[in-house]
This record gives structure tokens, sequence and C-alpha cells, in this order.
């Protein structure tokens, strides 16, 4: 007792010496908060808002308090596996990709660094995808003419300049270079997240379009081309302010005309499939789409459907003569194949 009364006193007056020192532990939450700061900062809104569910469905899964030493690549998997039942394999995938990045800029940023290796570097689940939808060109125009003003020069905007949303929507007046004839448009799906631009040619047709439109918009004092015009109860707050969303508008428009619905980026899939029949080749389709990788163009070309392979095909069954050939075969004793098995091999052509 009297050794214990003294180790007390001593711990009282000198805790360094006693008390083991504080690990410093970095826990799954930690991990997620640090990681969704950055995010927040370097990505657009949608690739945040991705990231930030990502994380709140696994750890609603794991134990927040888990250190990030204790994660496994079983933990890991048994995530992603109640991912793909629970909802389908292509979103256990982008969950996968979402942990795989924040995991890699842990182990390159944050103090204590992540250990390596990357236990959410897991195999991807198998994943059952339907071909991009791209409308036909006659689906288009119809939408086209049941518009007016504004949103005429928006969707002309969108085919001739295979846009994103995003894009089209934060297009200001400086953007466009009318002596030049091209227009500058402004991304964020790049490493980082910081915004780069590209300029595009401006085709005859957009050009007319456009200056029209800056010559008739009602609103002349704004720097954006395209503006909420609409006056209704709902939109008064958001009157004269760029576009952010416009959920609801194609969806009307294809009602109207009768047509499968179809959004924005369903018209750069039109795009790109018009360019792919007109004959133009990888590194000009590349050009317009504004991929950083021809690869990725390619990827893209190939989701588009198997449409694209017809000229392939065409080509192929055009050959002249046998494309199969068939060797006679010895029968059991020892003669050449039957006159008939002969006639069969001939007859194999295209």
């Amino acid at each position: 007792m009297k050794k214990a009364v003294a180790w007390e006193s001593e711990s009282r007056l000198n805790p360094e010496k006693i008390w083991p020192e504080k690990t410093n532990t970095v826990s799954l939450f930690d991990w997620s908060q640090a990681y969704l700061n950055i995010a927040q900062i370097q990505f657009a809104k949608v690739t945040y808002d991705e990231k930030r569910l990502t994380f709140r469905r696994f750890l609603k899964e794991l134990d927040p308090d888990l250190p990030v030493t204790e994660l496994t690549s079983g933990l890991v998997e048994a995530y992603m596996t109640k991912q793909m039942d629970d909802r389908s394999g292509y979103a256990a995938n982008k969950d996968r990709k979402n942990l795989v990045a924040a995991w890699n800029w842990g182990m390159e940023y944050m103090t204590p660094k992540l250990p390596e290796p990357n236990p959410c570097q897991i195999k991807k689940k198998a994943e059952i995808r339907s071909p991009r939808y791209v409308p036909p060109e006659i689906d288009f125009w119809k939408i086209y003419k049941l518009a007016s003003d504004q949103d005429r020069v928006m969707l002309l905007s969108f085919l001739h300049l295979a846009a994103r949303r995003g894009e089209i929507f934060r297009m200001t007046w400086e953007d466009i270079d009318f002596n030049d004839n091209q227009v500058r448009l402004w991304t964020r799906k790049r490493t980082g997240g910081h915004y780069e631009y590209n300029w595009l040619p401006m085709t005859k047709m957009l050009k007319e379009a456009l200056l029209w439109w800056q010559e008739n918009r009602p609103i002349k004092d704004s720097p954006n081309v395209f503006l909420c015009l609409e006056k209704k109860n709902f939109c008064q707050e958001v009157y004269g302010k760029p576009f952010k969303y416009r959920q609801h508008f194609m969806g009307h428009l294809c009602e109207r005309a009768k047509v499968k619905p179809f959004g924005f980026h369903a018209i750069r899939h039109l795009t790109a499939s018009t360019l792919y029949k007109l004959g133009c080749v990888l590194a000009e389709i590349q050009s317009v789409m504004r991929h950083q990788s021809a690869t990725t163009t390619a990827k893209y070309i190939k989701s588009l459907g198997c449409e694209v392979v017809r000229p392939a095909l065409e080509a192929f069954s055009q050959q002249k003569g046998n494309v199969l050939v068939f060797e006679p075969r010895e029968t059991a004793e020892g003669e050449n194949a039957s006159e008939k098995e002969k006639a069969v091999s001939g007859a194999v052509n295209f």
C-alpha cells in the first residue's frame, strides 16, 4: 500500500514519466474527413457528393473508430459484395474507385501516412452495363423544333460542341470569339479538379444562332450566354441567373415530341456517333470530345453500341473465295474424304 501511495504521488508530479506516450492513431473517420475536406476544394460538387456518399455507406458498414491499420482487404471485399448485392456491380465499383483514390491520397499526404499496400485495391465486381443511349438524329431535330429562342440556341450548342451540361451553363460571351470563329469551353473533369479550357471551332450555323441570341436576348448586362428567363413562381429567385441543372427541361421536350426520353449528355453521344459515321478518325473525334487520352475516346465510341463495327463486318462480308478452308481428311480405311464432304468444304464461303 505504501508503494502504491508513493507511485500515485509521483505520477501526479511527473505524469509524462509514468504514463505511456499517447499514440497518434488515425481512424477510418479521421481518414474520411481529411480526404473529403480536400475533395470539396479540388473537385466539382457532383464529384464531391459522390465521394461523400461513398464514405457514408462505407462507415455505416464499418466502425468509424476502427484504426486504419486494421482495415483489411477482406473487410473491403465484404463491403463491396454487400453493395453489389444491394445495388449493383457497377455501383460497387464506383465506391471502390473512390476508396482507392482516398487511400492513395492518404498514403501520400496524411500525417502519419496511411500504410501500404492499399487495402481497397481489390478485384472489381462483375457489371451488367447497358450501351449508352444514342438518340436518333431525327429525334433531336424534333425537340429542337419545339424549343424556342434561347433553348434552340442552347440545344444547337450542345450538338455542335459535343459539350457537357456544366460547360454550356458556364459559358460566357467572353468565351465566344466571333472573329476567329471559335468557342472556349471550360471543364473540371481533370486530375486535381482544377478548371481547364479548350477552344473549339464554331460552325457557321452555330455562329448565326449565337449572333442572333446576342442581339435578341432580353437581359444584356449578364456575362453568361444562357440564363433562366422563366417568370413562374418557382423560378423567381433564380430569374436572370445562369442555369445549374434544368432537371425537367429535356424530359418535357421529349414528352411533347413523343420520342424516347434523353438528356443533355445523350446529345454528346449523338455528336460522337455522327462524327464516327461520317468517317472521322479517332484523333479528330478525340479533339472534339476533348478527351486527354485516345484510349478514353476509343472506349467511348465502343460504348455507343455495336453499330460502330458494322463497316468492318461489311468489308469482311465482301471477301470472295473460300474464307474457311477445310483440308480433306482421310477415312478409317485411309481413303480421302467422301465426295459429299469435299462438296461441303468447297461450299463454305461468303
